[in-house]
């Protein structure tokens, strides 16, 4: 059976609820009917409420762009996922690179925000990927292999069932560079093996994996002709409800 294509927006900081509400006016009319893939849009916790409300009943999917791995607690500044399942969320990011860049993220706090959105029942969009650094100096599989196994670390293949993983080249986030889709291939590659040795062959054939970096309505096509990319997360393209309606459409 062929994986459903998953694409999904990460707003990071930007949008008010009123930009919210304006998005998906324009963006819903492009994208109704669309079944072929899942559509899924990541807001700012503020404008989660203004998202759900604008897509009801339509075919997207509100997610966060992050959860904590404690159900509540002194962790200010933090959103647990039963608190996200109060509004009625169904998708988390985990581990973004610009959370591992600037805030502190580890493969170990990676692991339990996974833990926590899969046990809550939310869909984790699982964020991996290498710095330039380690792209030049060769080091892309081992960088990959060890996210993965440290990020999937004590999680059973039944638990892990609602897995999705986001391979983000870090070097191509924002910087307009994109990984080409045979590069992209091989790292996707270079994951789903991992995940047939941690979850099992069956698991793995059918675990999504997305491509994250650079994504525009202008490579979109070729990234998804690729049999090993399961879809995108979409960062600045997903900014414009005509931007991101072209990529879903590809």
């Amino acid at each position: 059976m062929p994986r459903t294509k998953l694409i999904a927006a990460n707003w990071k900081m930007y949008k008010t609820p009123d930009h919210t509400r304006a998005f998906f006016r324009d963006f819903l009319p492009q994208v109704s009917g669309h079944t072929r893939d899942e559509i899924v849009v990541c807001p700012p916790y503020l404008d989660l409420t203004a998202a759900l409300d604008a897509a009801k009943g339509s075919n997207v999917a509100i997610g966060a762009q992050n959860v904590h791995w404690k159900d509540e607690g002194a962790f200010t500044g933090e959103i647990s996922a039963p608190m996200l399942l109060t509004l009625n969320v169904t998708h988390a990011i985990v581990g973004h690179s610009e959370r591992r860049q600037y805030f502190g993220e580890t493969d170990d706090t990676v692991n339990l925000r996974l833990k926590a959105a899969l046990e809550a029942g939310l869909t984790p969009i699982c964020c991996v990927g290498e710095v330039l650094e380690e792209r030049e100096a060769g080091l892309t599989d081992d960088v990959l292999r060890r996210q993965c196994v440290r990020a999937f670390h004590a999680i059973s293949a039944k638990k892990a069932a609602r897995l999705v993983v986001a391979y983000e080249p870090v070097w191509a986030i924002g910087t307009g560079k994109t990984a080409t889709p045979e590069l992209a291939a091989e790292a996707h590659a270079v994951i789903r093996k991992e995940a047939t040795e941690i979850f099992g062959e069956e698991f793995a054939s059918n675990l999504r994996i997305l491509y994250g970096g650079s994504v525009k309505p202008e490579n979109a096509s070729a990234l998804m002709a690729q049999e090993e990319i399961d879809g995108a997360l979409v960062g600045g393209a997903s900014l414009d409800p005509k931007s991101f309606a072209a990529i879903v459409k590809y």
